[in-house]
């Protein structure tokens, strides 16, 4: 009877919230007696069996007490019942995914169910819509007020530039998904991931009156991964001390430019181009580059907006197996082998490796060094091509999650290339962590050997970051009385960098970050100049050992540095800070597995095969905070002392930017995105997890009855024109699927045409079949034309059409 009272909504959800019984503590005395408990039980008992005895001493029935037992079981059950939705709904709250798949078996579950880890925020979209006039008055303010003035003092035949409109159009800006980060995250900060997507029909005209020149922006694409910081997280209102903006990757931007050919033929921008243009303003969205604003006074917004990078990942790029031959001859009759190279990201940082020429299996023994900012969510991205005159074939790709490599500190691993039927990558990524004092760098030298005539160059013991913030007094150069354009050049060894150039002062304010790769902090000195961009003369110069860094406290020093060879009172304001790259190499069992977790490209490989080997040359600097140069450091079976070969952003030559197009001219190719999981595409609605799920699982289901034009079926293609548009560049076309009436082609395509004027469009879809060379069974499979007069073409929608002969009359499958 005891037992009765347990029962209840706390032992149903695992006696959460009940309290145990106190044990009865032991005596060595006589036998003890419980005469409180003893009590209670007789209570209990009493009140149990008083109601049968009433019943029997008045007379009444036995049917009373059955009712009540059923009265009272009806209770239990009710509560009994709420309690369980209670937990239900509490284990759903906390994992849903598993909530569900607990209820329900997997073979019952629809196809259209997916629990993706980022959530849709169509309460952030309504938002934005109703704040969009008002972000537009704010965005206007700030092309006026900022850039315009900024602009006009960059350049001396700008100095005319002004704005005459600004109007961002009526398209508000869309959040196709967020993803929250509660792992791996400071308890004192907040991590969002936004996928955002912005087309809109904007008007910014833009006029320099020197010389007659009048140009603008008709349209403006951007798409991507937007990540948003808050912190620190402070007990006073407003709960967040600052916010932080950037992009992670570079986005995916497209301007339409009016006047650009006039805007181009004016002195100081002859140099560039739109793919440039592109570039540049892409790289000062994206990381390290970032955007702070602080909410609370007190914050010190130096820090958030040039943070110390979380740590330095070291890519060895030992070697591949098994590659695909791509290169063919006699019209594909013969088959040949590939001459493989590779392309690594980390962020924007760039590497390429160099070229083994007829080798299926080549070996480049290349070590890379990258700085990671932001690891939750970053990644190590590499591809690999075929070297041709023309156009590189795709050879397979490859993406890593850097938290796990951060977790395991030491991988070395052969990991097989996604995208492609066969082929295997060697790598062995080390973490390196940055320490604040010196007492490994010993170890560290000898790891790497670090030897005495060898300063300059190998792999690198310690990283220099440098935050520049201001001048003071400089000497006015050539003339007299008359104020520089002061920049400062930065080297240490064989690197150097440049800050921006500030006009017309003498006490220049450039709040910038650089970092260096240092091999041998003992034996290197980091050299500082002050120049007159106008005079090309010097203002000063200074010149740091970096030993004295290491007898600092926290191998940081904050002051300001007097600068020799200039005025009497000239000083330069710096804070500079020495981090040794330590390799934690953690114990464990004989064994242990370990294998870094390969996730699924974003990008398609029709979308990567637009050769990218110039990416690093064609894009300029831009300022703001710099990297340390992407370039190999050394051949793993190479002794050290191997030159990196580079370079200031301005000092390449004249004719490197048109060897290649950067990432930024991926719009101009027939696909850029595909919707993998688990990072979807965000152009559209249709890309989100949810949708492209669906469409997979039909695509699987359903058949398409294409025309067999042999015994082993078609080898169908799609090709598409946005009619009226029939222009050989107008064209897109998927991949062809070899012997299949069932073809799937996951691939997106992009046209560079407005919304209203798209509505205003035809697509003409057609699907053939491709054939062989001299082949006769090249023809039409079948024909739709889809009009895109639709208001839902914003949201976009999955439909399955007839295909007919001559594409008219479609109609949708049900």
């Amino acid at each position: 009877m005891r037992g009765a009272g347990n029962e209840g909504p706390e032992a149903d959800c695992g006696q959460a919230g009940g309290r145990p019984e106190p044990e009865p503590e032991p005596s060595d005395g006589a036998l003890s007696v419980d005469v409180p408990g003893l009590l209670a039980q007789l209570a209990r008992s009493f009140a149990l069996l008083l109601p049968v005895y009433a019943l029997g001493y008045l007379g009444l029935s036995f049917s009373w007490v059955l009712l009540a037992l059923g009265l009272l079981a009806w209770c239990r059950r009710s509560r009994g019942l709420k309690a369980s939705r209670l937990c239900r709904a509490l284990a759903l709250l906390e994992d849903e995914e598993r909530a569900v798949r607990l209820g329900v078996r997997a073979c019952d579950l629809p196809a259209w169910v997916h629990f993706p880890d980022t959530e849709r925020a169509e309460w952030l979209n309504k938002t934005v819509k109703h704040m969009w006039p008002f972000i537009c008055q704010f965005i206007e303010k700030l092309f006026r007020e900022t850039i315009e003035p900024a602009v006009r003092g960059a350049n001396t035949h700008l100095s005319t530039f002004s704005f005459t409109k600004v109007d961002m159009g009526q398209q508000p800006l869309r959040v196709n998904g967020v993803k929250v980060y509660t792992e791996n995250v400071d308890k004192r900060q907040i991590i969002l991931d936004l996928q955002i997507s912005f087309v809109g029909n904007c008007e910014i005209d833009l006029e320099i009156k020197r010389y007659f020149c009048r140009a603008g922006v008709k349209s403006i694409q951007i798409h991507g991964t937007m990540r948003v910081i808050l912190e620190p997280l402070i007990g006073d209102m407003p709960l967040v001390g600052a916010l932080s903006v950037f992009f992670l990757r570079k986005p995916l931007l497209e301007i339409n430019w009016t006047g650009l050919t006039n805007l181009l033929d004016i002195p100081g921008l002859n140099g560039l181009s739109d793919t440039i243009i592109l570039d540049i303003i892409s790289n000062y969205l994206v990381l390290p580059n970032r955007i702070t604003v602080p909410l609370v006074s007190e914050i010190q917004i130096a820090q958030l907006r040039f943070p110390i990078p979380k740590g330095v990942l070291r890519i060895h790029f030992i070697e591949a197996q098994d590659l695909q031959g791509k290169d063919t001859y006699l019209k594909g009759l013969v088959k040949g082998k590939s001459d493989p190279y590779g392309i690594i990201r980390v962020g924007n940082q760039i590497f390429q490796s160099k070229v083994i020429k007829e080798n299926l299996s080549p070996k480049w023994s290349e070590v890379y060094e990258a700085l990671v900012y932001e690891h939750p969510g970053q990644e190590l991205e590499i591809e690999l091509f075929d070297e041709d005159p023309d156009k590189d074939d795709f050879l397979g790709s490859l993406m890593i999650d850097l938290i796990e490599v951060e977790k395991e500190r030491l991988l070395d691993e052969w990991f097989t290339l996604d995208e492609v039927p066969k082929g295997k990558l060697h790598l062995k990524l080390e973490w390196l962590t940055l320490m604040p004092d010196a007492s490994n760098l010993d170890k560290v030298l000898a790891d790497i050997r670090a030897d005495k005539d060898q300063a300059n160059d190998g792999l690198s013991s310690a990283l220099l970051i440098l935050y520049l913030d201001s001048a003071r007094n400089l000497p006015s150069g050539k003339k007299v009385n008359s104020n520089p354009n002061p920049l400062v050049q930065m080297s240490v060894g064989h690197k150097a960098q440049e800050s921006k150039i500030r006009y017309k002062t003498s006490e220049p304010v450039w709040e910038e970050s650089f970092t260096f790769f240092i091999h041998n902090p003992k034996r290197q000195d980091l050299e500082i100049e002050v120049k007159d961009e106008q005079h090309q003369c010097s203002l000063g110069n200074l010149r740091i050992p970096l030993s004295q860094l290491l007898t600092s406290d926290d191998m940081t020093i904050n002051q300001r540095f007097h600068l020799s060879n200039s005025g009497p009172n000239s000083t330069l304001k710096m804070k500079i800070a020495l981090r040794v790259l330590h390799l934690e190499k953690q114990e464990r069992p004989p064994d242990y597995q370990h294998s870094a977790q390969v996730k699924r490209p974003s990008v398609s490989k029709e979308g990567r095969k637009i050769p990218v080997r110039t990416q690093m040359s064609a894009s300029p600097g831009t300022g703001g905070s710099n990297t340390a140069p992407s370039t190999p450091v050394m051949g793993v079976g190479d002794k050290p002392g191997m030159e990196e070969k580079t370079q200031p952003p301005e000092a390449s030559p004249p004719g490197q930017h048109d060897l290649g197009r950067s990432s930024s001219s991926l719009l101009a190719s027939p696909s850029h995105i595909s919707a993998k999981e688990p990072t979807p595409s965000i152009a559209s609605d249709i890309s989100l997890p949810i949708a492209t799920q669906e469409l997979r699982q039909r695509l699987r289901q359903l058949e398409k009855n294409l025309i067999a034009f042999s015994e082993d079926g078609s080898d169908p293609y799609v090709r598409m024109y946005l009619l009226p548009d029939k222009r050989r560049s107008g064209r897109r076309k998927t991949h062809v699927s070899k012997k299949t009436l069932n073809p799937v082609f996951d691939q997106s395509f992009d046209f560079s045409v407005s919304l209203p004027e798209v509505q205003r469009r035809t697509l003409d879809v057609a699907v053939k079949n491709s054939g062989g060379f001299l082949s006769k069974d090249k023809g039409l499979l079948g024909k739709v034309l889809v009009a895109l007069a639709s208001e839902e073409l914003a949201k976009g929608w999955t439909q399955w059409y007839d295909l007919t002969e001559d594409g008219t009359r479609p109609q949708v499958v049900t």
